[in-house]
């Protein structure tokens, strides 16, 4: 699985003109599945999401991650992120789980990462959305979670 973080001061999802989700200062997550991947590699890239030190401590270094800070979590799927871009000028998807897995996926990692962070908010799978944030930094972080084969 696919984790690209961007630490923001605030962020939100829009879906046929109406905001399906938003968070203030936190992590907006695009979250991607791809072949292979299952409920362990989820828990993994979750788990190393939460730790994952973004956020400045007292001397201004990246020492809290978002747990820490009580940040707001935007998980937003996205299935671009395991785009093949090595040949040609068109991706190639392959990569990406099977639309029905990756939905199954994703709503596992919204449901544990609920249970592990106070605030989440979510986009709305296989819809055209509109993603606005203000990434705080900039900070930007790519994140992956390989199924052991």
């Amino acid at each position: 699985m696919i984790a690209l973080l961007q630490r923001v001061t605030c962020a939100s999802v829009v879906v046929n003109d109406l905001t399906v989700g938003a968070i203030d200062a936190g992590l907006l997550v695009l979250v991607c599945a791809e072949r292979g991947d299952t409920e362990k590699e989820a828990d993994a890239l979750l788990g190393k999401l939460l730790s994952y030190r973004v956020f400045s401590d007292e001397a201004g270094k990246m020492n809290r991650s978002v747990t820490e800070v009580a940040g707001g979590l935007l998980l937003v799927p996205q299935f671009t992120l395991a785009a093949d871009t090595q040949s040609g000028t068109r991706p190639s998807f392959t990569p990406a789980a099977a639309p029905e897995l990756a939905r199954r996926l994703f709503d596992y990692f919204v449901i544990q990462a609920g249970k592990k962070q106070a605030r989440v908010a979510t986009g709305q799978f296989g819809a055209d959305m509109q993603v606005s944030l203000t990434n705080d930094g900039p900070v930007t972080f790519w994140l992956q979670v390989k199924p052991a084969i």
